[in-house]
């Protein structure tokens, strides 16, 4: 294995090359040989990392934490550790939290080499885990440390028992098998084992799951940032295979028009649990500064430099990547704009989004909903289908709901774009009265087949009886104009009622409205609302009527006992169907 000096924190230039390998992307040792180092970079990842450490040593007890959480906290303790340029290099106080956190990650192992994370005797979560004990080990026997032996013998123990079984195990999610073959790579680099690199291959024939778009199949800035991204690139580098740069290449450049200008990013589109909360950049940092470095793109530069400046997150938990390949710390090459003008239509994942500055929009109509009608982990059902923003007053969402016999929030079967600046929604509902049976389907006993109508199950063999159908065609229009947008609503079907909710981020205050009796809940009945920020404002109108609507989640939910309810502020305009009606979003 070879030893590397980097870990002294001394050096000018990068030595090339990986800390247990002389493996690295094709044109890695090119791109960094002789390169500054970016001092500032490793200052952040330094002080963030010291940081850490305190918090790590006031709880590496917890007795409720993960195998992986164990893991990550090792990993920030062997980072100060290791670094010579952390206050912490080579403290022999970290030595005794240290043996507890590595004997820990041995006890909890079953015989079979996995871990129960949630999930039992789960290779993909027992893979994240061993990842991060790769990275344990590779630094500690980089640093050679004779105090630290006892800790590298355990780890070893670990790794060659994880091994094999996660060679020879399963997988849930997408995700899952760049996971676990990521794992392999390290543990066969470290260990080597021709059924771990067989492995990887299988996985890999399997092809990569993404569009030419950029994005993987499950749509989510969580699990790109967190887990496909930086595997691929664990696996490229590690088993040489630089055709896997590519994937990563085409997330990156397409996540540059999911960014917010405040450093989060959109997930309106999401697949997982991201699409219904709130995700930043940050998790990016070292992919940006790979392939800012590997490709010279002076755009991913940007955005790893714009994270180091803001420097919220973990950032420290990046220290052990740059310790264990010092390439990743050169200095960058030199910035280039981000978009920050563009309407960018993304036709796989039906979803828009808008960029003039510091205003922001996105437009959504590619949920699961229609292909496949159910709520459940790994579907798009998001309800929202616009977003605002500019500056820091943020309209979170925009919602539609139909009292339309529970059958829930309008959700746009696919989006279409109409013009440079102009997008369009629809979607047709139809609810059937079921008649009788004809005769030939008809039985004495009256024991007929449980089956669903569209909202529910019933012995009433729904599939063979006519039906008499009430129907509701939604069709919403999105326009960008000068400093803003209008969304045309068209509902046409039976008389009913409808809701239109907008949901402000909590931090702003609402003009124009008036306050309904649950807390968060207003209603615009006339003229134009506002919602402000500093100096930042979104206004918002005209009011349609005092009628008071409730927004209907649907049976899907309310069976269960949940709700689609978002949190902030909620504002609500409420009409009668048929009609048309024209929200005007204007921003200053």
């Amino acid at each position: 294995m070879q030893r590397r000096t980097f870990l002294a924190g001394s050096l000018t230039t990068l030595t090339v090359g990986a800390l247990h390998s002389t493996t690295q992307h094709p044109t890695a040792a090119a791109n960094a040989a002789g390169a500054t180092v970016d001092d500032d970079f490793l200052t952040v990842l330094t002080n963030a990392n010291q940081k850490q450490i305190p918090l790590v040593l006031g709880n590496y007890q917890n007795a409720s934490d993960s195998i992986r959480t164990v893991a990550r906290k090792a990993r920030r303790l062997i980072s100060g550790y290791v670094w010579g340029r952390s206050s912490y290099h080579h403290d022999a106080s970290l030595l005794a939290p240290l043996q507890w956190l590595v004997e820990q990650l041995a006890a909890r192992q079953h015989d079979d080499g996995l871990y129960d994370v949630g999930n039992l005797h789960s290779p993909p979560d027992s893979a994240f885990a061993i990842q991060d004990v790769c990275m344990l080990y590779a630094l500690l026997d980089a640093d050679d440390q004779p105090a630290t032996l006892p800790h590298r013998t355990i780890l070893e123990q670990v790794l060659r028992k994880a091994g094999p079984a996660l060679a020879s195990g399963g997988v849930h999610t997408p995700n899952h098998r760049w996971e676990v073959s990521a794992a392999l790579a390290r543990t066969h680099h470290l260990f080597p084992d021709r059924r771990y690199a067989a492995r990887i291959d299988d996985w890999l024939d399997e092809g990569i799951d993404a569009t030419p778009e950029g994005f993987y199949s499950e749509r989510s800035s969580t699990y790109a940032a967190e887990v496909t991204n930086p595997c691929l690139l664990t696996i490229a580098w590690l088993r040489d295979k630089s055709e896997l740069l590519g994937y990563v290449r085409r997330n990156l450049d397409s996540t540059l028009y999911l960014l917010e200008p405040n450093g989060e990013v959109d997930t309106t589109a999401s697949r997982r649990q991201d699409q219904k909360g709130i995700r930043e950049v940050w998790w990016y940092l070292t992919q940006y500064r790979e392939l800012a470095l590997h490709d010279r793109d002076g755009r991913f530069a940007t955005v790893a430099k714009s994270i180091e400046q803001r420097g919220t997150g973990e950032l420290g938990d990046f220290l052990a990547e740059v310790l264990e390949r010092p390439e990743l710390a050169a200095a960058l090459p030199g910035a280039e704009p981000v978009p920050i003008d563009f309407a960018q239509h993304f036709p796989t994942q039906g979803s828009a989004r808008i960029r003039r500055g510091d205003r922001t929009a996105t437009v959504f109509g590619g949920t699961d909903f229609h292909d496949l009608p159910v709520i459940s982990s790994g579907l798009s059902t998001n309800p929202t289908f616009f977003k605002l923003r500019q500056g820091a007053a943020i309209l979170d969402s925009v919602r539609l709901s139909p009292q339309f016999f529970s059958t829930g929030h309008f959700r746009s079967d696919g989006l279409r774009r109409t013009g440079d600046r102009s997008f369009e929604l629809a979607d047709e509902v139809k609810v059937p009265y079921h008649l009788p049976l004809p005769k030939r389907y008809r039985r004495r006993d009256g024991l007929y087949a449980l089956t669903p109508d569209g909202r529910f199950y019933a012995s009433m063999d729904f599939p063979h009886r006519p039906k008499q159908f009430r129907t509701l065609r939604t069709e919403v229009t999105v326009v960008e104009v000068g400093n803003g947008f209008d969304l045309t609503f068209d509902l046409d079907g039976d008389e009913t009622s409808y809701a239109i909710e907008l949901c402000f981020r909590p931090g702003g205050t609402l003009a124009g409205v008036e306050a309904l009796d649950a807390p968060g809940n207003y209603q615009l009945v006339s003229g134009t609302g506002s919602y402000t920020v500093g100096s930042d404002r979104i206004e918002f109108g005209p009011g349609s009527g005092a009628a008071r609507v409730g927004m209907d989640p649907g049976e899907r939910y309310t069976y269960l006992g949940g709700n689609l309810t978002p949190d902030g502020l909620r504002v609500y305009l409420t009409g009668r169907i048929p009609t048309r009606q024209v929200l005007r979003l204007r921003t200053a």
